[in-house]
């Protein structure tokens, strides 16, 4: 119950969120990031890490920002962007050198502040490029647009459950995921191949957004692949830790990272593959 209630109040204000896009929907990513960021820091402080929670929480809330002024239209030189990300790293390494001793592994403390930010902030935002994207002629139209790679991803999870437990069989990581199959990953894989294309002809033409079908199909193949290995990826990093789920934010569901281990791969992916297409 909880997890329903949690859904259904959270894909109505998602979607009230992307529609207003601009600075509402950067400000509520920078909020994502960096709770995100906050589990991630946790779960590596278990094992000893002790990461420059501040400087790493500066990059994650800062992304999101950075990618809606470099978007299409705005004004930021991307030259900019890459320099201010320099000053950021080397921020992060005076840091370490100030408060970090040889016995503290500064080494990996910079990795884990530098990735934390990187994964947090840096993949989910790319949610913002779509959102601005030119092929989208409308709020309504970017809307749409972006919630390509959400529908998907959240029809695939479930897919994937309903397979793996009417089915069975062999086990897809039985270390990491003990629950996932591989007739249950196959299962989410081939409903979100066919899911994409029935997603642009049903959301997306009405809208006027016009994507190739072999984006759509090969979108659709890269969020039931590479969407569901980032699930067990996330999985990966709290086995590591030991514990179950990565935080408590979302009741029922977990923490911010449980949520959208997910949508960190398949976010970035479904741009870049709409990109290479010229439909986005």
């Amino acid at each position: 119950m909880k997890r329903i209630a949690v859904a259904a109040v959270g894909i109505p204000a998602a979607f009230c969120l992307v529609y207003l896009g601009g600075w509402a929907l950067a400000v509520t990513l920078s909020i994502l990031a960096g709770l995100g960021a906050v589990e991630l820091y946790r779960l590596a402080s278990t094992r000893g890490v002790r990461p420059l929670v501040v400087a790493g929480l500066l990059g994650a809330v800062a992304l999101p920002p950075v990618m809606l002024l470099s978007s299409p239209g705005r004004n930021l030189d991307g030259r900019w962007v890459v320099l201010a990300g320099a000053a950021w790293l080397i921020l992060i390494m005076l840091l370490a050198l100030r408060v970090r001793t040889p016995t503290d592994h500064p080494l990996a403390a910079v990795a884990i502040t530098a990735f934390g930010a990187l994964y947090t902030g840096g993949l989910p935002a790319t949610l913002i490029w779509l959102r601005e994207s030119p092929a989208a002629p409308t709020a309504l139209a970017a809307t749409w647009l972006v919630f390509l790679p959400l529908v998907l991803t959240w029809i695939c999870d479930s897919l994937a459950m309903l397979g793996g437990s009417m089915i069975g069989g062999p086990r897809l990581a039985p270390v990491l995921s003990p629950k996932k199959t591989w007739a249950g990953g196959l299962t989410g894989a081939v409903g979100a191949v066919i899911l994409g294309p029935l997603y642009g002809m049903l959301a997306l033409q009405p809208v006027g957004v016009r994507i190739p079908l072999p984006a759509l199909m090969l979108v659709g193949l890269a969020i039931g692949t590479l969407g569901q290995l980032g699930d067990i990826a996330e999985s990966l990093f709290k086995r590591e830790a030991g514990v179950k789920d990565s935080g408590t934010f979302f009741p029922g569901h977990g923490g911010v990272l449980d949520r959208l281990d997910s949508l960190y791969w398949g976010i970035p992916v479904t741009v870049i593959i709409l990109r290479a297409f010229h439909a986005a």
